[in-house]
């Protein structure tokens, strides 16, 4: 019987058979150490240990192939916990019931299937995976194991969205209401509240230097191809390097894409077209670009501008019958009176913890953030070949053309695979 099971049913026969409330025993909101849903994390360096607190849930065990971050974790979990090398050994731990995720993104795919197939819940850190095809095998696995899947980003649901200065829903609702017209485009650029982190650029032609004796460099590569050893390629600045993440698109990407995603409903789909704009791009190392375009079907565009370009002057939604701006500033007459006629978005599963106690799927899914996902994995394709390419939403290839659908499914450095 897996943990999660033994839970559930060990505390309906405890709610059958005790007379003695449980706030009397240890105080009100009291939960008894062994009801509460335990968790391991993969990757305890600044993101890591940044879950410790997630959830409310009780931390037995951190992983990392850095010893001064093992070293870390455990000084800050202040209590006995396990403590693992190879990620498999966290995952196969019967005492963990989620695995959070907080690896560079070249591991991401491979542990959340290792993870679903094992039978475990997930908490990935964002980007969801680096490739299309490592996303596409993460959703599989999930659905196939029954595991429940959540990604570390959540605007689409709570706090105030960057240059927006409002939440997502409260925009959500002003976009289903029609008022703006259809199809509409949205501009994610320094003059709408959203930067980009240029400084995660990688550096052409590292010299090779000595590995550190705590670091496992070759675990730490992984799947990905082997290069001789540089201190820029991991850690704090392992995102300038297509190996691993995609500079600040892959940093910021889902952040900033996954909400305009729900705001334009197109959860289920994906865009037919990617533009690139920007100078040719270094075979490993990740540089700058200037502007990128998705289309959908239905006339929808998401533009993303780079560093300064893009203008001052530029709403953050534009349809043929108004414009929002940042700090949520609508163009129409009377649009706020107007909008409150209209009926709130549909509520969303926020709540991870109950989620995984009822088997139902989070607001944040193995679905929806496939989708995101892939909208910057189709600008890191687009980026690295340098040229626009056309995408079929259904069959998740690139239209007519071999090389890019040849980084869809990248090779992995043996014995990894996917």
């Amino acid at each position: 019987m897996k943990r999660r099971e033994f839970l559930k049913k060990g505390l309906l026969g405890t709610l059958a058979l005790t007379v003695v409330p449980r706030h009397v025993l240890g105080g009100p909101g009291y939960t008894a150490p062994s009801d509460q849903l335990t968790k391991g994390i993969i990757g305890v360096g600044g993101m890591g240990r940044n879950h410790f607190g997630y959830g409310g849930t009780r931390l037995v065990a951190i992983c990392d192939v850095d010893q001064t971050h093992i070293d870390a974790g455990l000084q800050l979990a202040g209590e006995k916990i396990a403590a693992y090398h190879d990620y498999r050994d966290l995952i196969n731990d019967p005492n963990v019931d989620i695995v959070h995720i907080a690896t560079p993104p070249h591991w991401h795919g491979i542990m959340s299937v290792d993870a679903a197939k094992a039978g475990k819940d997930i908490w990935c850190e964002k980007p969801m995976t680096r490739t299309i095809g490592e996303g596409k095998r993460v959703r599989e696995a999930v659905k196939q194991n029954g595991s429940i899947f959540r990604l570390n980003t959540w605007f689409r649901y709570t706090d105030r969205f960057y240059g927006m200065n409002t939440t997502v829903p409260k925009i959500k609702k002003l976009v289903d209401s029609g008022m703006l017209g259809w199809p509409l485009k949205v501009t994610i650029s320094k003059y709408t509240g959203f930067g980009w982190k240029f400084y995660w650029v990688g550096k052409p032609e590292l010299e090779e230097q000595k590995v550190p004796a705590e670091l496992d460099y070759d675990m730490w590569l992984g799947p990905a191809p082997y290069k001789p050893y540089n201190v820029h390629r991991t850690h704090s600045t392992f995102r300038g390097y297509w190996d691993y993440d995609a500079g600040g698109l892959g940093d910021m990407g889902q952040h900033y894409i996954d909400p305009v995603q729900y705001l334009l409903g197109k959860d289920e789909t994906s865009p037919i077209s990617v533009e690139v704009d920007a100078p040719q791009q270094h075979e490993d190392a990740v540089g700058i670009w200037r502007k990128i375009v998705f289309t959908y079907d239905d006339g929808c565009q998401i533009i993303l501008y780079g560093e300064d370009n893009g203008s001052p002057n530029d709403p953050y939604i534009e349809g043929p019958n108004g414009k929002v701006y940042p700090n949520f500033v609508c163009d129409i007459p009377d649009w706020e009176k107007k909008l409150a006629e209209f009926p709130d978005p549909l509520p969303q599963r926020t709540d991870f913890m109950e989620c995984i106690r009822n088997r139902q799927q989070f607001a944040l899914n193995e679905d929806n953030a496939f989708r995101s996902s892939t909208i910057v994995n189709m600008a890191v394709v687009a980026l690295r070949l340098g040229r626009n390419l056309k995408f079929d939403p259904e069959k998740l290839l690139f239209v007519d053309d071999d090389a890019a659908n040849r980084l869809i499914d990248q090779p992995m450095r043996y014995p990894w695979s996917i």
